[in-house]
């Protein structure tokens, strides 16, 4: 007996430490807990029982509210310091070669997520919980595409950046602060210098609100698990299973791609590049942060895979910050998992505009806990589709993140073996 309190106490030590195994906890329990609900249900009055249904929805709504309230700052900020860290020879050295590259890698990423969820449609088993009707309006995507293609581009351009921030107008805002990114690279050092920490003290002080958030997570999935169990059916829990099928089946395609790219492009074994960088991803797997890996990242990259430090202390702190092929295709297969949810059914034009907006506002995700979901409000604001559906996928929001950010990793260390090869 006494040994099983121990271990007891020694489980909910570890799991107090990790929001990871909190989130699962929460999972099962509110799994639990709806079930009980549901076989309860006729013991409660409807009002009672909705009153009970939109409390534990509360902490995932007050979650999402957080995230909203500095999802802007945060996507600006990150682009910013992300473009102003590498030194102008540096950006016409390898700078244009590496952005093809990570948008090459980001639209192939895309086009896989989208592709296998139109494929499989994990979204037509869950019935929205919320009380929104069924979108089937796409003008505030597809209207973009009712003008010619050029008056389209120039559209990206605001003609008031703070009218683009007030209004969500997530595209431009990506455009304005590449092009700020790179003019401040053009300002002499000690001109640049405060507003480099201006964007660094900005970019902190919105990381600190979504890891204050990030506390409440638990609970959020504890609600929304409770509440989806007591209302669902088998095809509602159906849904969601193969919506974290869909997003590991993309995730899968990615490391394929990865491998031919290192066997036809790097001319190195596969496997044994795999091995060598497991530490890396490994790492990023437990901690569900590409940024955190960066260090060791660094360290396999020059010291286990001999890449050229010209190479390696450029591609990998760049790659950190905009070279995010797992968590775009995320972002791709929730998007499109929550306009089934609605019964939205997306034009081509207003669909491939969305697409573009993920490509580019992957670029803006920190590689952290919790920034993927940010960016994805972004994105479901832009196309006018009703971002409390993110609240549905939340329950396996950290599982899947531990998967993606060690393929972002492998992302990075890929991109190293690749320019290695091209800059002499």
């Amino acid at each position: 007996m006494e040994y099983l309190k121990n271990l007891s106490g020694k489980l909910l030590d570890q799991i107090g430490k990790r929001l990871w195994a909190k989130v699962l906890l929460a999972m099962v329990l509110g799994a639990i807990a709806g079930m009980l609900f549901q076989f309860s249900r006729a013991s409660f009055t409807s009002e009672t029982y909705l009153s009970v249904m939109n409390w534990l929805a509360f902490p995932g709504k007050l979650f999402l509210k957080l995230v909203q309230m500095v999802m802007v700052a945060l996507v600006v900020s990150s682009i910013i310091t992300g473009l102003v860290g590498n030194s102008n020879n540096q950006l016409k050295s390898i700078g244009l070669k590496s952005l093809f590259y990570f948008v090459f890698t980001t639209l192939i990423s895309v086009f896989i997520g989208a592709l296998i969820t139109l494929v499989i449609k994990p979204g037509a088993y869950v019935e929205s919980g919320f009380n929104v009707s069924k979108f089937n309006d796409n003008q505030a995507v597809s209207g973009s595409f009712s003008r010619p293609f050029g008056d389209f581009i120039l559209s990206l351009i605001p003609d008031n950046p703070l009218q683009a921030f007030l209004t969500g107008e997530m595209l431009s805002i990506v455009v304005f602060s590449i092009i700020t990114g790179i003019a401040v690279n053009s300002l002499k050092q000690d001109l640049a210098d405060s507003f480099i920490k201006l964007m660094g003290a900005i970019q902190q002080i919105c990381m600190s609100i979504v890891n204050w958030a990030m506390l409440i997570v638990p609970y959020a999935v504890f609600g929304i698990m409770a509440s989806l169990t007591a209302s669902a059916d088998q095809n509602t829990m159906r849904g969601l299973g193969l919506y974290t099928l869909t997003v590991m089946i993309g995730l899968a395609l990615i490391i394929l791609f990865y491998f031919l790219i290192i066997l036809f492009v790097g001319r190195k074994n596969p496997f044994r590049f795999f091995f060598e960088i497991k530490d890396a991803v490994l790492l990023a797997f437990s901690t569900t942060s590409s940024a955190a890996v960066m260090p060791l990242s660094l360290k396999i990259a020059e010291e286990t895979l001999g890449i050229k430090q010209k190479v390696s202390r450029f591609i990998i702190p760049l790659g950190t910050t905009i070279n995010m092929d797992g968590t775009a295709l995320y972002q791709c297969v929730s998007f499109l998992f929550i306009t089934q949810i609605y019964h939205i059914e997306l034009q081509l034009p207003a669909l491939i505009l969305s697409l573009i907006t993920i490509i580019a506002a992957s670029i803006g995700t920190p590689g952290i806990p919790g920034a993927g979901v940010v960016v994805l409000a972004t994105v479901l604001q832009g196309a006018g589709i009703p971002t409390e559906g993110i609240v549905t996928i939340m329950g396996m929001e950290r599982i899947l993140g531990m998967f993606r950010s060690a393929v972002n990793v492998t992302g990075d260390l890929t991109a190293c073996v690749v320019f290695d090869k091209w800059v002499k």
